[in-house]
Order: structure tokens, then sequence, then C-alpha cells
């Protein structure tokens, strides 16, 4: 049965995930938002030969050990038999700096060696194309073959017996033997120097990133794999960054909560490129914001929607492809999100604020400081028309909307940080004219908004119910942390929406019903709220307990299982590895009290 104890391999350009028994059963090719050529994820039928899979692995083996090689997104796997035979895989898509620019290629490669014994392998590479429904043709030469489909042709290059390979018949692994995966290029050179000349400078790569990180004292192993799985979810060729790597892995069993998450939503991007310029990566928001001001040309009259596609298309039309049954059998799988077509007003402060940091960090260099600011100003104009007006929210409610609080917030964050942009960039005539703005939108916020009978801001309008995204009150400079109406809203909060150690994102039915699992980052951010009220012993003890929940390989996906902490929904979600670095670097006890 499939789970979601899944590593991941990636270079900023494609990503594969791998299940415990070293299968790759997830991969979109040629990059993060194409076809998955590996999808058996979601299609758990009967049939072994169905394909959507490569495996590689002991006939009777099992795995005995998986982790990343330290601060990399190469994945070691051992796997070993009763006999005393055991192998070892070391899986990584390429990714290295070669003459000046960077080296990612469509690629997957795997270097297997023998451990110990006489093991003898087999390998099945089966690969779908069309959303699973197209088996390929394949053809042959000495030591290549080729997978040809309607629209790619992949090409596997290696040094083990290829009629073994393709047959799928075990053979013996005498010495080590490499597969590269990748596009239809002939390799014109030594399979094993150029698979070993590979992992060596991948490795380094991402060793000398990591080392680049500035990271807190505690829980370092943590925020690092948090950092390298948000690396790997932006799409370095145009600087987007996609939610989650997977579509339609449900939010609860049987809920039909399945969604296509392999696109940039304006919300999470901000929020990722918020994390990663803690962690002193700003590389990933100078290529965002040239991303997302390639795409406000029409905003002054058409508005700006909630998500795009990586390479800025805004049509992602919604489908169900038929050949998947879905994760565990639970489809439909989409392809595509109507969510494109939703007005979700939050989106307005999301540009702005990811686009806040470069003009105070002194070491970046910004060559048009002025006409930057005066583009976001006209998302700031967008965000003064419509921050009271009705939206589908942070939440994407399908049937419904009103004016969200969350939504109001952010449009007010927009005005607020152009204020102080302004400043900073010396036009004060537009400071004062934003300042005037975010002044009468917060002080309209805090009387529509406030929830006299339960003394605590609600989700929407003179509304009274709750939602866990009010948590960021705080976080977004809307409220001190010593103001009375932010402690007493998280109180609420924390009474009505939390059961044991996770939240709801909000209790009411919606048009599903009610949520059945927990929305991971809703706890995440729960610990940050406790901190910033100087709760910190119960903001560390649950922050312990939730990263009790990532799984094997220190990974987490959308929603948990209240009762068995079961990771549900798309996976790797950035919203909770945000949550997680965000804690540890809120928590941890700084360097110098360390010794």
């Amino acid at each position: 049965m499939s789970d979601l104890n899944l590593g991941i391999l990636g270079n900023c350009i494609i990503a594969a995930l791998v299940d415990t028994e070293a299968r790759i059963v997830w991969g979109c090719l040629p990059r993060l938002d194409g076809d998955p050529v590996f999808c058996a994820l979601l299609d758990n039928g009967p049939d072994p030969e169905r394909g959507g899979y490569w495996s590689l692995t002991l006939p009777n083996g099992r795995t005995r050990e998986q982790a990343y090689l330290p601060n990399t997104a190469v994945l070691r796997t051992v796997i070993g038999d009763a006999e005393g035979n055991a192998i070892e895989i070391l899986d990584f898509a390429p990714r290295h700096k070669q003459y000046g620019r960077m080296y990612r290629p469509p690629m997957l490669v795997r270097c297997v060696r023998p451990l110990s014994g006489r093991p003898r392998i087999v390998t099945h590479l089966l690969p779908r194309f069309q959303n699973g429904e197209l088996r390929p043709n394949i053809t042959r030469g000495s030591n290549h073959a080729r997978y040809v489909g309607p629209t790619q042709t992949l090409r596997l290059t290696t040094d083990a017996p290829l009629s073994y390979v393709l047959e799928h018949v075990p053979f013996l692994l005498d010495r080590p033997m490499h597969f590269v995966l990748g596009p239809d290029e002939i390799l014109n050179a030594d399979i094993a120097e150029t698979a070993g000349g590979l992992l060596a400078r991948t490795r380094d790569y991402w060793r000398d990133w990591a080392r680049s990180l500035t990271i807190p004292f505690e829980w370092q192993d943590e925020v690092i794999r948090a950092a390298v799985t948000l690396k790997l979810c932006a799409y370095e060729e145009t600087g987007a960054v996609v939610a989650a790597l997977t579509t339609s892995i449900p939010e609860a069993a049987h809920s039909q909560r399945n969604w296509d998450y392999r696109f940039c939503w304006l919300r999470d991007a901000y929020f990722v490129i918020q994390a990663m310029n803690r962690l002193g990566v700003t590389t990933t928001m100078e290529a965002y914001i040239g991303y997302i001001m390639d795409i406000v040309g029409d905003v002054e009259t058409q508005g700006l929607g909630p998500l795009f596609a990586i390479t800025r298309s805004a049509d992602l039309s919604e489908r169900v492809a038929p050949a998947l049954a879905g994760y565990r059998g639970m489809g439909p799988v989409r392809i595509g999100n109507e969510a494109w077509l939703q007005v979700q007003n939050d989106v307005y402060g999301s540009v702005v604020l990811a686009a806040t940091h470069v003009f105070f960090d002194r070491r970046l260099e910004l060559a048009d400081r002025h006409g930057l600011f005066e583009q976001l100003e006209r998302i700031g104009s967008r965000a003064v028309q419509v921050w009271d007006k009705p939206d589908a929210g942070l939440w994407e409610l399908r049937t419904r909307e009103h004016v969200h609080t969350f939504s109001a917030v952010m449009c007010w964050a927009a005005c607020d940080r152009l204020a102080k942009i302004a400043g900073v960039i010396g036009r004060r005539e537009r400071a004062a004219y934003w300042r005037e703005r975010a002044d009468a939108m917060h002080a309209r916020i805090c009387a529509e908004a406030w929830h006299e009978p339960g003394g605590y801001f609600a989700s929407c309008f003179g509304g009274g119910d709750l939602d866990a995204s009010l948590l960021l009150l705080n976080e977004l400079d809307f409220l001190t942390a010593d103001d009375p109406r932010f402690a007493a809203t998280v109180d609420a909060i924390g009474t009505s929406l939390r059961s044991g150690d996770f939240l709801y994102r909000y209790q009411i039915p919606d048009d599903f019903g009610r949520p059945e699992t927990a929305f991971t980052v809703c706890a995440f951010w729960y610990v940050e709220a406790l901190t910033a009220l100087g709760r910190r012993d119960e903001a560390r003890d649950l922050f312990g307990k939730l990263l009790a929940r990532r799984n094997p390989l220190g990974l987490l996906s959308e929603d948990l299982d209240w009762h068995t902490g079961e990771q549900w929904g798309n996976f790797p979600q950035t919203y909770s590895m945000v949550g997680l670095i965000n804690c540890a670097m809120r928590l941890s006890i700084g360097w110098e009290e360390a010794f």
C-alpha cells in the first residue's frame, strides 16, 4: 500500500519521489509540472507490470537503511536479503556549476554497488506517458534503450547488461553499475566516469549550498533538510515556486479533496521566500521577483489571479486523468486547478511582501529601485480597491464568498510595506499616501472583524467563526505581541480549533463537509503565536511533537490524521516545511548561549 514515507530527488528543474523500497514512484518530466512518467503513487492497480515506476532491488531483499547523504539531495538506500547479500543505491538528479552556469538537466542517475555477498539485482524501468495512459515504444542500442512517447523520448544509458534490464531478469552485481535516464541524447563518454563525476559534483554543490545557510543552533539537521526541500520546489528557469510536487493526494481518505499543487500560488510562494530569506538565501527571492513582475501587467484592469503555471500561464483548466486510479485507489486524479479562476484578494499583499526584503538588504543590488517600487504600487492600488470585497479566501472555498479577514489584512500589509519602502527610498509623498491608506484599512478591519461576543478576531467581517490563519496577525505586523486582542484570538483558536497536537484550519462545513484532517502548517503557526506571546516552554513542547510527525527522511505533507499522525495531502508541502523553519528560527537558543 502506498504511503508518504518518500524521499525527493531533484535539481530545481525536475523532481522525483522515491519510496522506502527504492522505487521511483512519482516523477514529472521534463519539468516540475510535466507529464508524470512515473505515476505509480497514484495508480495502485493489481498488475505489477502496469508501470509508472522504476525499481532497482534484490529479488528477496528488504531495505535496511535509507537516508540522504548529509546536507545534500543525494539519497542513499541499502537493501539486503536473508543470505547476507547487500547493495547500496545512490539516487540523485545532477546539479552543479559548469561553464559559468548551472548544469541541471532533466535527468535521474542511479548508482548501485555491491556491499556484501554475491547479490543478484533486478530492475523494472516502466515509464508511462500522457498521465499514465500510454506505454512507450522501446528501442535499444548497444548500451542504451529509448522509451519513445508521443511528445518526449527518454534514453536510458547503462553499463549493466541491457537485455537483463529490458527483460527484468535478475543478474549478478559483481561491480558498481550505473543508470542514467534523461533526454534522448547520446552519451559520448564512459558511463561509470560520467555517473561518478556527476555524483561527486552534485554532492559537493549541495554541501556548499548548505554551508551558506544561516541556521539556528538547535534543530540544524531538520532545518537544512527543510531548506533543501524548499529549494527543490523552486523552478529555477523562471523563478516560480510550486506549492508541492504532486497532484491529487487526498487531504483525507475518500474525501474527494484531491487537488493539483504543481503550480505557483502567490501566497505560498511568499511564505517560501520569507523562510528562505531568514536562512540567508536571497537568490530564491530575486528569481521570484523576476517571475512575478512579468505577470502584473494587467493587474489594474483584470486583477491578479491566485496561481499560475511555472511558465506564467494563467489558464490551468482542471480535468481528470482517467487512466490513474488515484492514491490508494482514491481518485479522481486531477490535472490543473480551477482555483485559478477564483478571486483571492490576499494575493496583492503576498506579492508586495515577497518583494519588500530586497529594498532593505544592503547585500542586494537593485538596478532600478524606483521602477520596482512603481510596479509594486500598481499592486497596492488594486489592494486598496478590493480589500473589503468578498473573495474565496485563503482556503479557496469553491461555492461561497465572504469578506475574509486574512485577505483584508494582507491587503493592509501591501499598503503598510509600500509606505515603509517609500520611506527608505526617499519618496516621502508616497510614504504618506500609503500610510494614510494602511491606517484607514487597519481601523476598519479592527472594527469589522472583531467579534465582540467572543472577544476575538473572526474569519470574516461581521462573522463569528474562527480561522487558524489569524494566528499570523502578529507575524504580519498587524497586531503587536502585547496587544490583548492578539492573545485573545490565539486563545480562542487554541480552545476551538486545536485537538491534541494538531489544529483545524476552521471548523465550519465547506464545499466537501467538515475537514477531516489537520492542516499541518496551522500547528506551526500556533507554535509561532505562542512564542510571540512568551509561552516558549509550551511552544517548544508542541514543536517537538510536530517534528516527530515528519516522515523518516524528515519531510512533511499538507495534512495529518488526528488519531494516527499519518500524513495526507500533497507532498512535500512547502507550507509545512516553511512552518518548521520559522518555528526553529524563533525557538532556538542563540549560538552564544550554547557555550
